[in-house]
């Protein structure tokens, strides 16, 4: 059995200005998705307060494909988003991956989380999978490992792009562009043009660049899991 720990974000609301934000839903469904069916996979919801998970607006409606909506209208895992974990609650010797999903809520909460960070540490450690798509790579920037060293220090990575920001119209209201932020704290950063699917591994270490990689990186972790 393995298992796969799902981080998710609780900001509903940009600090910057009067919006709404929250997880940005296919990049839970789709990497959930590619493992959803497999008995041999459990995965585990955790946020950084537990408890309810609030949506992107805008990832619902018509930005809504097929296999997300199914999700969306499936009451047993709207519960899930619902009623997840605390960090405190989560074991890291128990799991065997963890992803962190995106949104701009991320950019509030995932950051400066040390308990995230000690879990993100703890499985990596011990062999595991990190890994993050889009806004959640920001979960990854101050993650330390044992050594004092950062773990992407070393690492190619991706992450939303400052190309992509900006065709968001949201440069001004995040707290920081987090190309700008990878390129400083990794050994390089890469990318492919704004909303394609693009995913980088390095070792153990899997970034997806945008809500379009989130399948991808669930395919990069599941060869890395051995599935």
């Amino acid at each position: 059995m393995k298992k796969i720990l799902v981080v998710l974000t609780n900001v509903d609301k940009y600090a910057t200005k009067d919006e709404p934000t929250g997880l940005w839903l296919s990049e839970a469904t789709h990497f959930i998705e590619e493992f959803d069916h497999n008995e041999n996979v459990q995965m585990d919801l955790v946020s950084p307060n537990g408890g309810n998970v609030p949506l992107d607006p805008k990832s619902l409606g018509d930005s809504l494909d097929a296999s997300t909506k199914a999700y969306f209208e499936n009451e047993s895992f709207m519960n899930k988003l619902k009623n997840t974990l605390k960090p405190s609650e989560v074991n890291a010797s128990d799991y065997d991956a963890i992803y962190f999903t995106g949104g701009h809520g991320t950019m509030w909460d995932f950051p400066e989380n040390a308990e995230l960070q000690a879990l993100s540490r703890d499985i990596y450690e011990k062999g595991g999978v990190v890994s993050g798509v889009c806004h959640g790579v920001t979960a990854l920037l101050n993650v330390k490992l044992s050594t004092g060293l950062l773990l992407i220090n070393d690492k190619k990575v991706s992450g939303f792009t400052n190309e992509e920001e900006e065709l968001a119209q949201q440069t001004k209201y995040v707290p920081f562009l987090l190309e700008d932020a990878l390129r400083e704290r990794a050994s390089e950063y890469v990318k492919s043009s704004p909303y394609t699917s693009y995913v980088t591994t390095d070792g153990r270490v899997v970034t997806g660049q945008n809500p379009q990689s989130s399948k991808a990186v669930a395919e990069s972790v599941k060869e890395l899991l051995g599935l």
